[in-house]
C-alpha cells in the first residue's frame, strides 16, 4: 500500500503505512500533527461518532441553537461546536506529545469525507 495524503482549502489529513512510527498526519493549512496508527483510527472513528451525533441532533434543535459535543478515547479528545449543519472541531493529544489542532466549519465537510475513505479502520 502506497502513502496517501488528501488535502483542501484549511485541511489534510494523511496515511503512510511505510513509516516507522507516526503512520498519519491530521492539519490545516499551517499546521500539522504526526499521529500514530492507533490516533489515526481514534480521530478517523470519533470523527465519524461525532458527525452521526450532529446529524442526529438536527430534527432536536431549534435552527438559531448551537450545541457543542465532545468524546473521548485513552488517546485524544474531541469536540465539534456550532449548529448541526455547520460546525468547527477540536482535538487534544491525551498521550505524548500533547499536540492540539482545530479547523474551520468551512474545512470540516471535505475533512469529514476524507477520513470516511482514508484507509478502512
Amino acid at each position: 500500500m502506497q502513502r496517501l495524503v488528501k488535502s483542501g482549502k484549511g485541511w489534510r489529513i494523511a496515511w503512510n503505512p511505510e513509516a516507522a512510527e507516526y503512520k498519519g498526519l491530521v492539519g490545516g493549512d499551517d499546521w500539522a500533527i504526526e499521529l500514530s496508527e492507533a490516533e489515526l483510527n481514534d480521530f478517523c472513528r470519533l470523527l465519524a461518532q461525532l458527525t452521526q451525533t450532529m446529524s442526529q441532533l438536527t430534527a432536536e434543535l431549534m435552527d438559531e441553537e448551537k450545541i457543542a459535543c465532545e468524546v473521548e478515547s485513552d488517546l485524544l479528545w474531541m469536540e465539534v461546536e456550532g449548529y448541526p449543519h455547520a460546525y468547527s472541531l477540536r482535538v487534544i493529544l491525551n498521550q505524548g506529545r500533547r499536540c492540539e489542532g482545530s479547523w474551520s466549519e468551512a474545512a470540516l465537510p471535505s475533512l469529514i469525507q476524507a477520513a470516511q475513505v482514508l484507509k478502512v479502520f
